[in-house]
């Protein structure tokens, strides 16, 4: 037995039919609304100076899982010149893998 399912959209603003379902994100959060062309139209008119003035972003580079607060992350400096610094300064430091937190901390008080 064949079925068909048709699904209709409506308009998450005036109640009417809807056209297209508009994807956008804020604040680290992504949200879904249904909307009719009109108002698809002045969504997007009412974003555009902010999405002229903001950098993209890919999907790759944000921090933790789903449903977790978008947070920025610190550019740490160079690992060979925390290595040298740690060094010069007779702190331990492994030659390969992760540098302590701990000497991280320390090089940049220093600088």
């Amino acid at each position: 037995m064949a079925q068909r399912v048709v699904v209709t959209l409506f308009d998450d603003i005036d109640g009417g039919e809807a056209a297209e379902t508009v994807a956008f994100g804020l604040d680290g959060k992504s949200y879904e609304i249904d909307l009719n062309q009109a108002n698809a139209k002045k969504l997007r008119k009412a974003l555009a100076p902010y999405l002229q003035a903001g950098r993209k972003q890919s999907r790759t580079s944000r921090a933790g899982k789903p449903g977790k607060e978008f947070k920025h992350t610190a550019v740490t400096a160079d690992p060979a010149a925390v290595r040298a610094w740690a060094r010069s300064h007779k702190m331990e430091v492994p030659a390969r893998g992760r540098i302590p937190k701990k000497v991280y901390e320390a090089f940049e008080a220093a600088n």
